[in-house]
């Protein structure tokens, strides 16, 4: 897995220097048939990259379910053994583990590594090819970079703690709904607050999230105009040529998707964190109770 990131990530630069090489040839007015090799060579490019990308994310996904099944099987194998005994409460956190929060925890093992090599290898590929064409330039867009490593952080950390407790929410929530021993109209009233609660919880993130994104997003933008805005002052004044401007701004665009799927892969290793802790603590509570040795770490 490791290996086929690194070749997908060395490869993102090379339609960059494609690109640049066309529109100089264009500009130049080289012949044709110099434009038409470079485009064959530009989609036999793209067609592998996509390839090799595709076998990537194939055998990711085969790794992320081989993990979910492993984690589904050994909490059943624990659930069974707890015998017909245990409390109606514990096998409600059981059906919730089996079902729903073993799937986000085991899928997270496909990405663990892959998906920081991934995005953190484009983008030290593309900037080291940005800087290569222009320092300055380089610069100004790094500078917007720092601006988005102020407010992302801030952001998602809020997203983080409202996550973590929409979780215990819905655990306590499975449990009363698995519970048939209600005394009356108070569990429904409990039950009620608790899913207003984690409505609450999900429209805060879900403004976060968006925002967090919107700003992104602009960030991007301001690049985009500022590559423009210094891109054209250097090829008015014979310092670079139209080439190379249309390969930084494609450059900035090739940064945003790894830069976003580098901020959603820290967003989801925490949160993951955070599901894999409950999940270990509560069977590691009922092994415990039932003198069970198998247990989670």
């Amino acid at each position: 897995m490791a290996i086929l990131t690194v070749i997908v990530f060395l490869i993102e630069v090379v339609p960059l220097e494609l690109q640049r090489r066309i529109v100089n040839d264009a500009v130049k007015q080289r012949p044709f048939l110099t434009i038409l090799t470079l485009c064959a060579v530009y989609a036999g490019v793209a067609l592998s990259h996509g390839a090799i990308k595709l076998g990537l994310n194939i055998y990711r996904g085969w790794v992320g379910q081989r993990s979910v099944r492993d984690l589904r099987e050994r909490i059943r194998a624990l659930e069974n053994g707890l015998g017909p005994s245990s409390e109606t409460g514990e096998r409600g956190k059981e059906i919730s583990m089996i079902v729903a929060e073993a799937e986000p925890v085991g899928l997270f093992v496909a990405s663990a590594l892959a998906e920081p090599l991934l995005e953190a290898g484009v983008l030290a590929t593309v900037f080291a090819y940005m800087v290569h064409i222009d320092t300055i330039m380089a610069t100004i867009a790094a500078a917007l970079f720092l601006l988005q490593m102020v407010f992302v952080p801030l952001m998602q950390a809020a997203i983080n703690r409202r996550s973590m407790s929409g979780i215990s929410l819905l655990r306590g929530l499975s449990t009363n709904l698995t519970n048939p021993t209600d005394a009356g109209g108070q569990r429904l009233q409990e039950d009620n607050e608790r899913i207003g609660r984690v409505f609450k919880l999900n429209m805060g993130i879900t403004i976060l999230k968006f925002s967090m994104n919107f700003l992104m997003n602009f960030c991007t933008q301001l690049q985009i105009i500022a590559a423009l805005l210094y891109g054209s002052w250097l090829v008015l004044t014979d310092q670079l040529v139209v080439g190379g401007v249309v390969a930084f701004i494609s450059g900035v665009t090739r940064l945003t998707d790894p830069w976003g799927d580098l901020v959603n892969y820290f967003r989801d290793l925490s949160l993951t964190t955070v599901k894999y802790r409950l999940l270990a603590n509560t069977a590691n509570q009922i092994a415990a109770r039932h003198g069970t040795t198998d247990t989670m770490s």
